[in-house]
């Protein structure tokens, strides 16, 4: 692809200010920021094609995939429907959503006719060393319908089981006919089980690549030439059927994804401020709006339950059958179903940001993201099908100029050179090995998601595997995160409904986790609010409000003792138990306090105890006081306990941990967890309380906070390691037999399809195993906690 000259240098006529670019140039410049490689990339929305410039060693497919990502962000952000480029209405010169912080001396901008490029600037000789590659246009698709794939993906293996069953049959008929007609069959036989594998070996050439297709087409054309008509018939059905179960495993996978967002709903009924309803799209609602969820409906969005009581079937998200009871105050999740109440939602995140798109990006980010292992096996099948072919051109020769076999054409036709090719050839095609660790990974990931686990690509599910230390964080992890009041007391006593309304009408003024509580408390005994005057917030300690001219106080034991008229009174009461917090209110003569608890979780004791049944050692690693961690260590019997720890201390713990010998996984869910989930091992973020710095750090995403997930993870990533060792055993193993007798001639071509096709089935359909049996969830039993 020839290159403007001007792309290189300092802006001329035709480029254009960098502060004007729009939505397509700003996706391009984050990727040139991001890719050093990356050197220009060009637009042609005409020809529907986009072609980037890389300079050196650079991994195209990672470009092209995250470039592609953000074209796609890019033709979906809020303020526009679609980037003009991409549709072929517009250009840069002319956009109404101008690029800020990018300097001119660093990016320029080309159009020639119906095309656009974006370049890095650099020395004018750069561009003569560019090379340029074609990469897929992206695919604009509403916001609301952002499917993973197309239809047609999830389904392909339906076309290739119907050409694989053709095959079959119509190389069955060949057999029994014979003949001239048998010849015509066994071509129709060819052409069903051969159109499949012929496409995706014309795409490969296309890039100079070749794979495993090309040496199964290859194989069954030279099987036709020599008269073997009913072994190249037999290996393209085993082929075309293998390959369709590969595809239907992938398919059952994006499933998995898809059912989410067909079942999602894609309007909500907003109440209006004076009374009345009006339905929008689910993209159009915001934060602080209240809607009305029917029976039977699901919710839109994010939100808390601000009217109502009602149970909701959050099976989909989190593979929970048993209905979750839902009052004022509580949460509730976008795409889960309202079981039966008539309730009122008021919503806290848009629907882009909802626990439900959590759920997309991350399935679709593990798809991308390659196991170990298998990013090996990827290297090694190139080289190795390179390397099959030219060990067979070799010992083509060999049989021929050194044994003294004919060539092509034998009396006995197992006796020939050619025939002996392709029999190797068929045995030591890397089929089975191909397939053996993304089909296992894929169904593993599918599991989990349809379980409430979410693993961020395959590296998760090896590595998971390997932990023998497990780290906890507290709160939010082994506790539910969310504070309830326990006890309300006034003193003198008599008086609680007071304290309760008081501190109820003054917190929901705060934002604080103990004011959620409180406020949550309020709405659910359906208490008054009372009007205040003045309102005042006092960092640290508390807050300050006057009613009809008299103060009110309510925050720390501390402030209270030293501001308050009840010095004497606040001192003398003793301190609360381990595990407590407490909020003090005083107005005139009146003095309360509430009493909240942040629960553990009560599958907490069960999930520990597991876990010391598996041989795995759990360490807790919290930022609170030693007295509240070792009440928790008294409740559910931890291996360790470290408290008082700030993050940075967390991560020290988490390496030193890793020093020994460990491998550690860390569970947490906030802010502060994040640096030691990228420190640890394996990351592991409690999905719904999560804070998006600990669920960008994770490896593996609990949804729901569902504690026990993480047994059923563990589970899942050693059975999926066994099932990975188990297809590679099968398919090296078919491979090193089948070679060895093919080396010496000791084996029928019939032989080493039906072997080396039949290793590429059991691979498969082993792992499909995890797919369809997956593992056992852990029945947990949840007394109430005290």
């Amino acid at each position: 692809m020839s290159v403007p000259s001007n792309k290189s240098g300092p802006a001329t006529k035709g480029a254009i200010d960098p502060q004007k670019m729009g939505c397509f140039a700003r996706s391009v410049v984050a990727t040139l920021a991001e890719e050093p490689g990356l050197e220009a990339v060009t637009i042609d929305p005409a020809r529907q094609k986009i072609s980037v410039a890389t300079l050196g060693r650079a991994d195209v497919a990672v470009l092209t995939r995250r470039l592609t990502d953000k074209l796609q962000a890019a033709s979906q952000a809020e303020d526009s429907h679609s980037c003009s480029l991409l549709q072929g209405g517009g250009d840069c010169f002319n956009c109404n959503h101008p690029l800020e912080g990018v300097q001119r001396d660093k990016i320029t901008i080309h159009r020639e006719g119906a095309s656009t490029t974006i370049a890095r600037i650099t020395c004018p000789t750069a561009p003569k060393f560019w090379r340029w590659r074609d990469i897929p246009f992206p695919k604009i698709v509403p916001r609301e319908l952002d499917l993973p794939d197309d239809d047609h993906d999830v389904d392909e293996w339906k076309g290739q089981m119907v050409a694989s069953v053709l095959c079959g049959v119509f190389g069955v008929a060949a057999h029994v006919v014979g003949g001239g007609w048998g010849v015509v069959l066994y071509l129709v036989s060819f052409l069903a089980g051969g159109f499949f594998p012929a496409e995706e070996v014309w795409e490969r050439l296309q890039k100079r690549e070749l794979d495993v297709h090309f040496l199964m087409l290859a194989v069954a054309a030279g099987s036709a030439t020599i008269g073997a008509w009913a072994e190249g018939a037999t290996l393209l059905f085993l082929f075309s059927f293998s390959g369709a179960l590969e595809h239907y495993a992938l398919g059952r996978t994006q499933k998995e994804i898809r059912s989410l967002y067909r079942e999602a709903p894609k309007t909500a009924l907003v109440l209006e401020a004076g009374g009345g309803e009006r339905e929008l799209p689910v993209e159009q609602i915001k934060p602080g709006q209240r809607l009305l969820i029917k029976p039977g409906a699901q919710f839109p969005v994010d939100g808390e339950i601000a009217k109502g009581t009602t149970a909701a079937d959050e099976s989909n998200l989190t593979g929970e059958a048993t209905p979750v009871e839902k009052a004022v105050g509580d949460a509730a999740l976008a795409g889960t179903i309202n079981l039966w109440g008539v309730v009122e939602l008021v919503v806290t995140r848009p629907a882009a940001e909802s626990s439900l798109q959590k759920i997309i990006t991350l399935i679709k980010e593990a798809q991308h993201q390659k196991a170990p292992a298998q990013q090996f096996a990827d290297k090694f099948s190139t080289f190795y099908t390179y390397g099959v072919l030219g060990l067979s051109l070799l010992m083509f020769f060999v049989w021929w100029l050194g044994f003294g076999l004919s060539p092509f054409i034998s009396a006995n036709e197992a006796h020939t050179a050619f025939y002996r090719t392709m029999t190797l050839l068929v045995v030591s095609s890397p089929c089975a090995l191909v397939l053996s660790i993304p089909s296992a990974v894929l169904a593993a990931i599918a599991w989990g998601a349809r379980h409430g686990i979410l693993f961020r690509g395959g590296a998760a599910v090896e590595k998971l595997a390997e932990v023998n230390i497990v780290a906890l964080d507290k709160t939010g992890t082994l506790t539910t995160g969310e504070l309830r009041v326990e006890k309300i007391e006034s003193f003198p006593p008599g008086r609680e409904l007071e304290v309760a309304q008081l501190a109820y009408s003054l917190e929901k003024l705060s934002t604080h986790p103990l004011a959620r509580a409180i406020t949550r408390h309020g709405k659910q005994h359906q208490l008054a609010e009372l009007p205040f005057d003045k309102f005042e917030s006092v960092t640290g300690l508390g807050l300050r409000a006057w009613r009809n001219g008299i103060g009110c106080l309510l925050g720390r034991r501390e402030w209270l003792a030293t501001e308050g008229r009840h010095r004497v009174y606040i001192e003398n009461m003793p301190a609360t138990e381990a595990g407590c917090s407490e909020v003090w209110l005083e107005e005139k003569d009146l003095l309360g306090r509430i009493l909240l608890r942040d629960d553990i979780r009560p599958e907490a004791g069960a999930v520990i105890a597991a876990l010391r049944r598996q041989g795995l050692r759990s360490v807790v690693l919290t930022g609170d006081r030693r007295a509240t961690a070792e009440h928790l260590n008294e409740q559910i019997k931890l291996d360790e306990v470290r408290a008082e720890l700030k993050p940075e201390q967390k991560v020290a713990a988490i390496r030193e941990l890793s020093g020994q010998g460990g491998r550690v996984a860390m569970i947490g869910d906030g802010v502060n967890d994040a640096p030691s989930l990228a420190a640890a091992h394996i990351g592991v973020a409690m999905g719904a309380r999560g804070s998006d710095a600990a669920l960008e750090q994770a490896d593996v995403v609990l949804m729901h906070d569902r504690l026990e997930n993480f047994l059923a993870a563990y589970s899942l990533s050693q059975r999926a390691r066994r099932v990975i060792r188990q297809n590679l055993f099968i398919s090296l193993g078919t491979v090193v037999v089948l070679v060895s007798f093919a080396m010496v001639g000791k084996i029928p071509l019939t032989i080493g399809v039906v072997g080396h096709e039949g290793s590429t089935v059991v691979v498969v359909m082993n792992s499909l195993r995890l797919l369809l049996g997956g593992v056992k969830k852990l029945a947990v039993d949840k007394p109430a906690t005290t």
